[in-house]
């Protein structure tokens, strides 16, 4: 028999640039999740500000960060719960040039409120080049927590299977995924053909990865309006295991704000793990494949 941790998933709907709000609204929410004794609680990406990189005050609440990384570590401790607060966008001046960058970034809080972990979104959706700084070629740590080893990943890091490679040969057996995903996301062409092209990636996705690496993902999609036809937030937040697939009743299916919680129970992974050896193959000396940039195997010519 494995653990089964109870996790939120909260599919929140961020106001544009309403940073106060955005947090009120999802500290009742984490609030709840512990009443009902939820020992995490996940967040979408840009949860504190949505995504308006081209409104002039962005990159000023950016410059508020640590105020509400400190917030989330007080609730975290008063509500014994630990937290991933989505991520939250930095603003950094860079020592060498006095540059101002933004760095997007997803926290794991333990629920004594201290910081295990972090993570700098790496792979960059393409309209976010222009504004956010990657963390390049920086490895995927793993990171020790209550509900065991985590690995963190953001929003467009789903489409990169190397990342996941990364974590489980590390160790990772839960990643965790803050993402603010939009049905508008699809070029012109994909949605003349299929105007739900982007949930139907998901969808396929999600559950992909927690089958291929024998892992959970913990999947934290933005939502929109509660009893809106027309918002184009794709949602569909859920907890994916194999065997299983997608959990998550409130929030797996739609695409308004909500919170499902979710009992992840761990032998899920274990089995899988048994059934699919796909970490023993990974760990194998004589492994075909490399997941990491300019790394090199030497093997004779034959």
């Amino acid at each position: 028999m494995g653990p089964v941790y109870k996790i939120a998933v909260i599919q929140l709907h961020p106001k544009p640039m309403r940073i106060e709000a955005n947090y009120a609204k999802a500290a009742q929410f984490i609030e709840d999740a512990a009443i009902k004794g939820a020992q995490l609680a996940v967040l979408p990406e840009y949860h504190l500000t949505s995504w308006v990189p081209d409104d002039p005050n962005f990159s000023d609440l950016c410059g508020q960060w640590e105020l509400y990384l400190n917030k989330y570590r007080a609730l975290a401790l008063e509500n014994n719960i630990c937290i991933v607060p989505g991520t939250i966008v930095e603003d950094h001046e860079v020592a060498e040039t006095k540059e101002h960058i933004l760095i997007n970034v997803a926290y794991f809080i333990d629920n004594k409120g201290e910081i295990l972990g972090r993570y700098q979104k790496k792979n960059l959706w393409h309209p976010e080049r222009n504004h956010l700084t990657s963390s390049m070629d920086d490895p995927h740590d793993v990171i020790q927590t209550p509900i065991g080893p985590v690995g963190l990943l953001i929003c467009w890091d789903l489409a990169f299977p190397e990342a996941f490679r990364e974590l489980i040969s590390g160790g990772a057996k839960i990643i965790i995924i803050p993402t603010f995903w939009t049905l508008t996301d699809c070029s012109e062409y994909g949605l003349s053909v299929n105007p739900r092209s982007e949930a139907l990636l998901l969808e396929s996705m999600v559950t992909a990865r927690a089958f291929e690496n024998t892992c959970a993902v913990v999947f934290v999609n933005a939502g929109g309006p509660v009893g809106s036809s027309k918002s184009n937030c794709a949602g569909q937040s859920k907890v994916a295991v194999p065997f299983l697939g997608a959990l998550g009743e409130e929030t797996k299916d739609t695409n308004e704000e909500g919170m499902s919680i979710v009992d992840l129970d761990m032998r899920h992974v274990e089995e899988a793990e048994k059934n699919y050896k796909v970490r023993e193959d990974l760990a194998r000396d004589d492994w075909y494949y490399v997941y990491r940039h300019g790394l090199k195997r030497g093997k004779e010519k034959l």
